[in-house]
């Protein structure tokens, strides 16, 4: 049950800021406690306004989207959206031949230019962690056990590029990432509730990735080689 307001389904949220919604129910959800309404649904906006709109309350003071790097961080989130984050589900709801094959060759396009990418430097922009590195972490982390069989992106895994498999390990243990990865959930929201694609809901048993292995990050800089 939902903490906040007693709800089971997400639905009752919405519902609970506006009595008479009726349109669609997504995640994630801003809620303010105070006035008992959703600011903002959208993931985009949320993780930036989470960046500052805590800071006089005692949050951590981080900019993982610095002034100078915003021009760098739109081109590197708008090419992941696209190709990766948007690109397995694209593939993965895709009603033909055609479309999938071309959703897929996305996806893979862009994991090879991303491994590319983390081979020369640590992070995706400017040498520190950005909103960029998030915003792709959250797609990394559900790859390979959703998105590779069930969305049909099964080329290759992530497991399989040393440098995102790298990469994805170092932000599942930076502090607090890993308490908000709950992989029975995420596997279970997916296998069970896409029943066109999934109809006997049945929820595979693997793999069982291991994302609390020593990572080398912290050696990645401009000249070395690929990890």
């Amino acid at each position: 049950m939902e903490p906040i307001n007693g709800a089971t389904f997400l639905h009752q949220v919405y519902t609970a800021a506006q009595a008479d919604y009726s349109g669609r129910v997504t995640v994630p959800i801003l809620w303010d406690r105070e006035r008992r309404t959703i600011v903002n649904n959208e993931s985009s906006e949320i993780i930036r306004m989470l960046t500052s709109a805590f800071d006089e309350v005692g949050a951590a003071q981080c900019d993982y989207y610095p002034a100078h790097l915003r021009a760098e961080i739109d081109a590197a989130n708008a090419r992941v959206y696209d190709g990766f984050n948007n690109g397995v589900y694209k593939a993965g709801f895709a009603t033909n031949q055609a479309a999938y094959d071309e959703a897929v060759a996305g996806v893979f396009e862009t994991l090879d230019w991303l491994e590319d990418r983390l081979s020369r430097q640590r992070y995706l922009v400017g040498g520190q962690l950005s909103e960029a590195d998030i915003r792709l972490f959250t797609t990394l982390v559900r790859f390979d056990e959703v998105y590779n069989g069930h969305f049909k992106c099964n080329v290759r895994r992530i497991v399989d590029y040393p440098n995102l498999w790298s990469f994805t390990r170092e932000i599942f243990q930076l502090p607090g990432v890993a308490a908000t990865v709950n992989m029975e959930h995420i596997k279970r929201h997916y296998y069970e509730s896409h029943r066109t694609i999934n109809p006997t809901s049945v929820v595979p048993a693997g793999p069982a990735s291991d994302f609390a292995a020593p990572h080398d990050r912290t050696v990645i800089g401009p000249f070395a080689p690929g990890r």
